[in-house]
């Protein structure tokens, strides 16, 4: 993944019918110069692209763009496996890997795949202890014993390549402070961006775990899932009634992401359609050109 500070990326919910779409979209961003493609995690839906199948595919037809899925089902993808799944790709790809992590909030279609319910404490416990054991299954060393409430394993030997970077979609107060003790980035939730009540009753919680645990909370990267138009003139207003972000022209969105990464702390965006969905191939182009470079310029210039 690129060395910048501030990654840009987009988003994408692909079915199979999107499959040649999709890469074509990636192959674009790649040479473009954007950071990451995202990709939804939902096994349980018959006509999605499953997430790490998918990724796998588009990092073999890209050689600088990352592949995170926002999130990882991780209920169904145990962590052992994940953590195995995780290592080759990184591997294949160069470092070319993000692991989004989720404790899974769908659970009436979760179980549908066979997968025993758990409850929402549970849940969290099993997500953080999974995001140990994936670290602890990476980067060498002697084999791993370990013997927790949710995992179990008996002398395995870790994958010869570093674990890559853990971003977390955590949302309830247990899980952001998992986040601050484990990860190395959050999502916000429901495309909660600077401005949401969200974000500020949110890091806040992360950032107190963090310091707890004796970490930096800086090293915890925020990128936020930005769903929007790019115009191609300026709107009257770029938020709703409700605050959210709707998008404008380019030099809104410059002006609006800079203010984010220089007063608020933003690592990193990932561009959505305005419903949430992937974004065409046109508003990927500008953003890539037209946007990202120009708000790393003037993040430089404000920092001196």
């Amino acid at each position: 993944m690129s060395v910048h500070d501030l990654v840009f990326g987009f988003g994408a919910h692909s079915d199979f019918d999107d499959g040649p779409e999709l890469l074509r979209m990636a192959r674009q961003a790649d040479r473009d110069g954007l950071d990451l493609f995202s990709l939804s995690d939902h096994p349980y839906i018959g006509k999605r692209l499953d997430a790490y199948a998918t990724i796998g595919f588009v990092l073999g037809g890209t050689r600088h763009l990352a592949g995170l899925a926002n999130v990882t089902n991780l209920p169904t993808r145990p962590a052992p496996m994940l953590a195995r799944t995780a290592a080759a790709l990184s591997a294949l790809s160069e470092g070319r890997v993000v692991l989004g992590m989720g404790a899974g909030g769908l659970w009436d279609r979760i179980s549908d795949m066979g997968v025993p319910r758990l409850s929402p404490s549970d849940a969290v416990d099993a997500f953080e202890e999974a995001i140990v054991l994936v670290k602890k299954l990476a980067g060498g060393g002697p084999p791993v014993t370990h013997r927790g409430r949710h995992y179990r394993v008996e002398r395995i030997e870790p994958a010869p390549v570093a674990a890559p970077p853990v971003w977390t979609g955590s949302v309830g107060k247990k899980s952001l402070a998992a986040t601050g003790r484990v990860a190395d980035g959050w999502i916000p939730g429901h495309a909660a961006d600077w401005l949401s009540e969200r974000y500020r009753t949110s890091r806040p919680v992360i950032d107190e775990a963090a310091a707890a645990a004796g970490r930096a909370p800086g090293e915890i990267r925020t990128v936020f899932n930005l769903p929007g138009r790019i115009t191609d003139r300026p709107l009257p207003a770029t938020r709703d009634r409700d605050g959210r972000w709707i998008g404008g022209s380019a030099g809104q969105w410059v002006e609006e992401l800079t203010g984010a990464v220089v007063e608020h702390g933003a690592s990193g965006f990932t561009l959505f359609s305005p419903e949430g969905g992937t974004q065409d191939i046109a508003s990927v182009g500008r953003w890539a050109a037209e946007i990202a470079p120009a708000v790393r310029e003037a993040v430089a210039k404000e920092r001196g």
